[in-house]
């Protein structure tokens, strides 16, 4: 009779424990600020190898991790200590759920010998963690602590992807446990539900019978890896594409059928829309960006967290590459669409031409326009950029072009500022050879602007290009517009932050004329440093929308 043989064991303490589970899942990179119940933790990554990239704010760390996330589609990491670590990173979390970021959260706790007697920073994370979350936990020993590490992956992938957290008790994390001398393996990613055959059936017949069809997509679509497929559908059926949040650069921008400017049009003009990857909230006018006869096709990743805000023809949840080819290879009598596709090309070209004057305004302090329009001339076409600001970074999402899926980055419909250089530290660490390109307001240069030293410490040239009008825009001007005033919207004129960063080991450009930008913009790209292009913009440019609240 044959015998089971039992694995050789050897002891390791919690925190190279958590160590050993994040290597066997590919991370390489930890974001982090240093706290007295994270030690262990990180004498673990030391000795398997992980990187520690510390910062100044822990909501920074976790807008790092996010970033990395974003970057590379694989789950981003941030290790928090206990109490107010954790809270000081509950703003990422949250953004991280709204985005469907795959990330994980890793914290210290007060000990759990000690629980109840008021050790420091005690505070039990879990009841306000878990909402902002797919799953919470805390491990009761040693020994459970690989395995909850492996279960905060798998449900941070799972779809909808999004951040997940385990805590670990002081006492726990630097006691040992036996260990199996070779590591498990990490645990298969869940398949991907088939979808529902008679919704497929109806989205091919309604696609087959489209005259204007559209795609609108969104995040999702880069999470579930689904350009390729979405790009050969769009093609083989000669569809006008339009995206947002992440999606943006999934389909190239100067690809036949890529639009932006031309998006109200292809919208309310269209007789169907696959809405890919991407909610119906206020980015989409909570459904009425469409018009009112198209026809809805939801396709996503996973069931909706809300309920559609209108009725939708056909719902396709699953393996998105596979639900797009079944389209592409089910809808064979499709109709020709070359004069609706010419339709759209004519309005995107004429609006693009409409922005010729304010990409070209001769003020000073500088219109933003004109300031987008001098940076586009020197951004590779692969150049990641991120958002971080209010109508600054509004305009960019209007006029900056992206060619390669994960090259534009924003905080999502959460809208935290302060998430950019976050980003960009995670962004510029996994592409070092790619530029990445911060735009921030100078209001959000507030929320994490001490993180040009974490830049610096680390070697990471970052270029930041701050649109600075001394006011909180988007807040002033619709205030303004219902009240005839505004409270509580004004910032310093004119302040000299390119001298703050310089203290801070970092470049820094001053512009207040259009002609300087450029000069200042290719000084900075060639320092080698962490750098920051200070542009005074007029305040008096008013974004065209009167609200930012719905």
């Amino acid at each position: 009779m044959s015998t089971t043989e039992e694995p050789e064991l050897t002891s390791a303490h919690g925190g190279r424990l958590v160590a050993q589970r994040l290597k066997a899942h590919g991370v390489t990179k930890l974001f982090t600020l240093s706290g007295g119940h994270l030690f262990s933790i990180y004498d673990g990554c030391r000795q398997e190898g992980i990187d520690i990239v510390d910062v100044r704010h822990e909501q920074t760390a976790t807008f790092a991790a996010e970033g990395w996330a974003k970057a590379t589609r694989e789950p981003g990491v941030a290790a928090l200590t206990a109490g107010p670590g954790v809270t000081n990173g509950l703003s990422a979390m949250a953004s991280a759920l709204m985005n469907h970021s795959p990330l994980v959260v890793l914290a210290g706790r007060a000990p759990a010998m000690r629980w109840g007697q008021g050790s420091l920073q005690e505070i039990d994370h879990l009841p306000f963690v878990a909402p902002l979350t797919r799953f919470a936990a805390t491990p009761d020993s040693t020994a459970e602590i690989p395995g909850l590490v492996d279960d905060a992956f798998r449900a941070a992938q799972a779809p909808h992807s999004g951040p997940a957290f385990v805590d670990f008790p002081l006492d726990l994390v630097f006691s040992e446990a036996d260990t199996p001398t070779e590591s498990p393996t990490t645990p298969s990613a869940p398949r991907d539900p088939e979808p529902d055959g008679g919704a497929l059936a109806r989205a091919v017949t309604l696609l087959e019978e489209a005259d204007r069809p559209v795609i609108m997509a969104g995040t999702n679509l880069y999470w579930g890896h689904g350009e390729v497929a979405l790009l050969q559908l769009a093609e083989a059926r000669g569809i006008p594409v339009l995206l947002n949040g992440m999606g943006r650069g999934c389909v190239p921008a100067d690809h036949a059928l890529a639009f932006s400017r031309a998006r109200g049009d292809g919208l309310q003009g269209a007789d169907l829309a696959l809405v890919v990857g991407v909610p119906m909230d206020f980015r989409l006018g909570f459904g009425g960006s469409f018009g009112p006869e198209t026809e809805l096709v939801v396709i996503d990743r996973a069931e909706p967290v809300r309920d559609h805000p209108r009725r939708v023809a056909a719902e396709l949840y699953g393996n998105l590459p596979a639900i797009l080819d079944m389209l592409r290879e089910g809808a064979k009598d499709a109709v020709d669409t070359v004069a609706w596709v010419s339709h759209l090309r004519e309005q995107e070209t004429a609006k693009r031409a409409k922005e010729t004057e304010e990409r070209e305004d001769p003020r000073s302090p500088l219109h933003p326009m004109r300031l987008y329009a001098e940076l586009g001339e020197l951004l590779d076409r692969n150049a990641i950029v991120i958002g971080d600001g209010g109508d600054f970074v509004s305009y960019a999402g209007r006029v900056i072009d992206t060619y390669e899926p994960g090259s534009w980055m924003d905080p999502g419909p959460f809208g935290c500022l302060g998430s950019g250089p976050g980003y960009a530290l995670a962004a510029k660490l996994a592409h070092p050879d790619r530029q990445v390109v911060l735009l921030q307001g100078d209001g959000a240069f507030g929320f994490a602007g001490m993180e040009f030293d974490t830049l610096a410490r680390h070697g990471v040239n970052v270029v930041s290009v701050m649109g600075n009008n001394g006011i909180w825009a988007l807040e002033k001007h619709p205030m303004e517009f219902l009240y005839g005033y505004s409270v509580a919207a004004e910032l310093r004129p004119g302040t000299r932050y390119d001298k703050l960063v310089e203290a801070l080991g970092c470049h820094g450009e001053f512009v207040e004329h259009p002609e300087d930008v450029k000069p200042a913009l290719v000084r900075a790209f060639e320092s080698g440093l962490p750098a920051l292009v200070n542009v005074l913009t007029d305040p008096g440019v008013v974004y065209p929308r009167t609200s930012n609240l719905a």
